[in-house]
């Protein structure tokens, strides 16, 4: 593999989860932390193929890329899949909470309690779970660092549903509770907040007509959501922080 970027130099080696990695974004977020020299846990819920196929290309490269399902609403299972990457590839200095549920509805009076709990036992409770499972080694280690995927929708609302706008932006209160407790460990907790991103099953339209709403003139690509991650993650001062990749749509 190459050796990658300075900046991804001192993530070679290291063992990251990356939880969702089926979707678009969490796709590219594998192939370039693979791509960075670490050794990469993929998990999927239901959608095994794509997943298998990247864990099949990689070890091709000779990279360590293996695949785990989880129902990760299931605080069973949370605890579960930690406990299996952690047999299978180490202990976890690197955790990428990327999977979501959204279900897109025309008003917020066909939310049930039922909608609701699902949407936060899957997008809020399993991240806090997952991180609170993976966060003793990398404080053990000295070295951690957990990156939530939120959205845009917990900055302005979205058009989701309330149920995806709160579970999302509980994440920030969550990562704000946590970056500064352990960030003397030498672990950074951060979020980033994408919009309107191609090959994702969020977009709330036709990709043509949705592009001339953003400042940019046109839909996010995974690889620079990937990016950002990896710039986040091989920066061990920034921490506590919730960063857009949205193409301007949302000032911070």
């Amino acid at each position: 593999m190459a050796a990658g970027r300075p900046s991804e130099q001192h993530l070679a080696g290291r063992a990251a989860l990356v939880t969702g990695a089926s979707g678009g974004i969490g796709q590219a977020l594998c192939e370039s932390l693979i791509s960075a020299g670490v050794r990469v846990a993929m998990h999927y819920s239901s959608s095994a193929e794509a997943v298998e196929q990247l864990a099949g290309r990689a070890a091709a490269q000779g990279a360590t890329a293996l695949a785990f399902q989880a129902d990760l609403s299931d605080p069973h299972q949370c605890v579960r899949l930690i406990q299996e990457v952690r047999r299978q590839i180490g202990s976890i200095e690197i955790l990428i909470v990327n999977h979501g549920r959204g279900v897109r509805r025309s008003g917020y009076e066909e939310v049930t309690a039922e909608d609701w709990d699902a949407t936060m036992a899957t997008n809020t409770r399993a991240a806090f779970l997952l991180t609170r499972e993976a966060l003793p080694d990398m404080q053990a280690a000295g070295f951690g660092r957990v990156l939530f995927t939120s959205s845009v929708a917990a900055l302005t609302g979205g058009v989701v549903g309330p149920d995806y706008a709160a579970s999302k932006a509980a994440l920030h209160g969550l990562l704000h509770y946590l970056a500064p407790r352990v960030a003397t460990d030498g672990v950074t907790v951060n979020a980033i907040a994408p919009a309107l991103i191609e090959r994702t099953g969020m977009l709330p339209g036709d990709p043509t007509e949705l592009a001339t709403r953003i400042p940019v003139r046109r839909l996010g690509r995974p690889s620079e959501v990937a990016d950002l991650a990896v710039a986040i993650l091989a920066n061990g001062y920034v921490t506590n922080q919730v960063i857009s990749i949205d193409g301007g749509i949302h000032p911070s």
